[in-house]
């Protein structure tokens, strides 16, 4: 996690915004682990292996709809269907999100959630088990973060304690729930304000990965907002009479220009990064609207906030200096810095060190090591021994990096992410390679792995009641003593459910022509006649 605790920023207003369970059974009680523990955990590891099908079904299917975000559409339908199958009562379109649900089954304490991030990426399209560059369709989206493996492995562990939770009469209430449009940080600060954990006790996320890994403590995520300036002129001929018009996309290029002087003047934590969305229309109209993108990220809730408000003075500027205006500043999304729980942690990480890495063969290898080679990097292969638990109360040494809104859950409920190995090591990140291990066995047999990890951790919470309890102490004694949440989503702010849809409907008829159908082929890798694996040797 990204935080610097600090007292100066806290205040009553604050306090308030989150709203901590008052002393419960879970919190009073310190019994010892239920005896039937040790037993139904060896049983629910057979039990996920024997779903295995299951899981790289999951993993194939939501790779082959690649999906953006707040365009989950046949991964909701495909999901919710599997869960209402097996018993689960689903809401769907939470929080304004119409790809966002929420499956629960299961009644009383403790409330257990399970998210996992389901969003694609832009121009990732990518042949799976081929090493090298080969697109499915040209420009298109694509799994190059891996979020399609996620669901599987929350709804396999699910599934599996689903039913020893019947046949044993636990009492416990599992809840599991998409994150929507992660890519865009635009889903899970709503969730949180739709009020989605309020009951909860604890989130168990899950976060691709190439090792199998939990942290708790401080997250070492950057903060975020992502925000759109719009601006407002006034068109004119860009040749006939330029100086009648006013343009919205001078003042664009100008707070452009402005951030970038700024820019040497801010923390090197600082990562901030825009994209101009709207430029006009054509070049002979001089532009009436125009509209820039920023992200801005920092180490911290005040640091990130900062940053917002000096965009927003140099945008005011730009206008000025243009004689146009600032029509709109919208907060399309946004995120804390994590901060996990040590108890569910150190409990998770036994598990982990139980089910240990999976058996990789010669072909995973050979896939990892020529993947590795075309992008120049060392061919090390694949991970194979799980690391030591690592964490921190506060972050040390910040210098800046990605983000993730599973924060502003971590802000109210004790929350940890599991890593699980699906994706190869030495890679970019939210590009085309990132998607070549995602329908193959790295990715299914690094979702079992996680699948059984998240178990296990599960029937922890389920028939060890003091974990949850000491989850809550430190997230009131430790986590929270000295910070509190405040959304940086405003009262009017809402879900940006349209950034993706040009995009989505200009591919998905071609995406539908390569759906997974389980019914006739075994693996996605078969339906598309790939030979696993394809090395840059083999390239005809």
């Amino acid at each position: 996690m990204a935080f610097s605790l600090t007292r100066r920023f806290v205040c009553a207003a604050l306090v308030s915004a989150v709203a901590l369970p008052a002393a419960s059974p879970l919190t009073a009680s310190a019994q010892a682990p239920d005896p039937r523990l040790e037993k139904l955990k060896s049983e629910v590891l057979t039990m996920v292996d024997a779903d295995a099908k299951r899981v790289q079904e999951i993993v194939d299917m939501l790779f082959s709809f690649s999906e953006l975000g707040f365009e989950e559409v046949e991964t909701a339908r495909y999901l919710t269907g599997m869960l209402e199958k097996e018993g689960f009562t689903i809401e769907r379109g939470v929080a304004g999100m119409p790809t966002a649900w929420v499956a629960r089954w299961g009644s009383g304490k403790p409330v257990i959630t399970l998210g996992s991030d389901v969003d694609g990426i832009p121009q990732t399209s990518q042949k799976p088990g081929v090493a090298y560059k080969d697109a499915l369709i040209e420009g298109g989206p694509g799994h190059g973060e891996g979020h399609n493996s996620g669901q599987a492995v929350n709804v396999a562990a699910a599934i599996a304690v689903k039913k020893l939770m019947e046949r044993e009469k636990l009492q416990g209430t599992l809840v599991l729930w998409p994150g929507i449009a992660e890519e865009l940080m635009a889903g899970k600060a709503f969730l949180v304000r739709e009020g989605v954990f309020k009951d909860a006790d604890v989130a168990l996320f899950t976060h691709v990965s190439n090792d199998l890994n939990v942290m708790w403590g401080a997250s070492g995520q950057a903060a975020l907002i992502s925000a759109e300036f719009k601006f407002k002129g006034t068109s004119a001929h860009a040749a006939g009479a330029p100086w009648r018009g006013k343009s919205a996309l001078d003042a664009v290029m100008l707070m452009a220009s402005g951030w970038e002087y700024r820019r040497e003047h801010l923390r090197l934590a600082t990562r901030s990064h825009y994209v101009i969305r709207d430029g006009g229309d054509q070049p002979n109209v001089v532009p009436s609207t125009a509209s820039i993108w920023f992200y801005f990220r920092e180490q911290d809730y005040p640091r990130t906030m900062e940053l917002f408000e000096i965009g927003q003075r140099i945008a005011r500027g730009a206008a000025m200096m243009t004689d146009t205006e600032l029509d709109t500043v919208r907060v399309l999304g946004s995120g804390w810095s994590a901060h996990f729980s040590k108890p569910i942690a150190e409990a998770t990480h036994e598990n982990i060190k139980r089910v240990g890495m999976p058996k990789w063969d010669e072909k995973d290898i050979a896939l990892a090591q020529g993947l590795q080679k075309e992008l120049g990097q060392p061919g090390f292969g694949l991970s194979t021994v799980v690391g030591p638990l690592r964490g921190a109360s506060v972050a040390q040494n910040f210098t800046g990096g990605g983000s993730d809104d599973i924060g502003d859950v971590s802000w109210n409920i004790p929350t940890i992410t599991l890593r699980y190995p699906s994706n190869i090591p030495g890679l970019p990140g939210h590009n085309w390679a990132n998607s070549i291990a995602m329908a193959t066995p790295i990715a299914h047999k690094g979702a079992v792995a996680g699948a059984k990890v998240q178990a296990l951790t599960m029937l922890d919470l389920l028939l060890s009641p003091k974990i949850v309890a000491d989850a809550w102490t430190y997230f009131r004694d430790v986590q929270t003593k000295d910070v509190k949440y405040e959304p940086f989503i405003r009262a009017g702010d809402e879900p940006a459910i349209a950034l993706n849809a040009e995009i989505m409907n200009r591919f998905r008829p071609e995406l539908r022509k390569l759906y997974y159908d389980p019914s006739r082929y075994s693996t996605y890798l078969e339906q598309l006649g790939i030979t696993y694996p394809t090395l840059r040797g083999d390239k005809p």
